[in-house]
């Protein structure tokens, strides 16, 4: 259970840093990073699902026993995320410093499954 407790806490706070700082950069990005965003609905609703989702890794945190089967959800949702930046680095359609991000959370996916299996219900 502290296993469980410390990964999601961790998840969270980084979850919170690394998305927060998107709803002030979008203008930035499509600058730094061309072409510009076109769908500001998708971008500014992508930020605020993520930043839901960190939430709800604090909630898991408090209280990983009871809510271990929300666990299932998080490992989808960060494995989801990881391998669609694999996929579109494989495909030449992402840079090197972007699969980073991605791969964070590939590495958060799996330790959400190694709390999964080591938290007991």
């Amino acid at each position: 259970m502290k296993f469980a407790r410390i990964v999601f806490w961790i998840a969270a706070i980084w979850g919170v840093l690394v998305l927060t700082p998107l709803f002030f950069l979008f203008d930035l990005i499509g600058r730094q990073d061309p072409p510009p965003i076109t769908h500001p609905g998708f971008y500014y609703g992508f930020v605020s699902v993520g930043l839901a989702f960190q939430f709800a890794f604090i909630v898991i945190a408090r209280d990983p026993v009871r809510l271990r089967p929300m666990m299932i959800p998080a490992v989808l949702e960060k494995l989801g995320y990881g391998a669609t930046f694999v996929v579109l680095y494989l495909q030449h359609r992402l840079k090197p410093g972007d699969l980073a991000l991605g791969c964070v959370d590939l590495l958060f996916g799996v330790l959400f499954l190694t709390a999964f299996f080591k938290t007991n219900g």
